[in-house]
């Protein structure tokens, strides 16, 4: 997967190469797809987001999540699910043991990870 990067807006670089030094402030319209700016005159001008509607922009965060989240959903559950397979199997391990000493060192294991 290529890095994660900021997409860079193209309407900001047009209206910098029209007018430069004269603009004030400048907004990005998402609803339209443009980048709208506000001159020191007054006035107000826009530019497009996308040279080309065809044109694939980098991956963000919110896209991947956006286009991925039913797979990442189906990992997740895998993962809890594989989680209390093994604790089920660590009961029952535990649990259907005669041996006291199992039941002992199955409980206080976590004791001996930890410095």
């Amino acid at each position: 997967m290529p890095a994660l990067q900021r997409r860079q807006l193209v309407g900001h670089d047009i209206l910098l190469a029209r007018h430069g030094n004269h603009i004030s402030t400048m907004r990005v319209d998402r609803a339209a797809g443009r980048v709208v700016a506000y001159l020191d005159d007054g006035s107000v001008d826009s530019a497009p987001n996308l040279i080309s509607p065809a044109l694939r922009m980098p991956d963000t965060f919110r896209s991947i999540l956006r286009e991925d989240w039913k797979f990442l959903t189906k990992v997740t559950a895998a993962g809890f699910g594989l989680a209390g397979l093994m604790f089920a199997a660590a009961v029952a391990v535990a649990g259907g043991g005669a041996d006291p000493n199992m039941t002992e060192l199955l409980s206080s294991f976590a004791a001996y990870g930890s410095y």
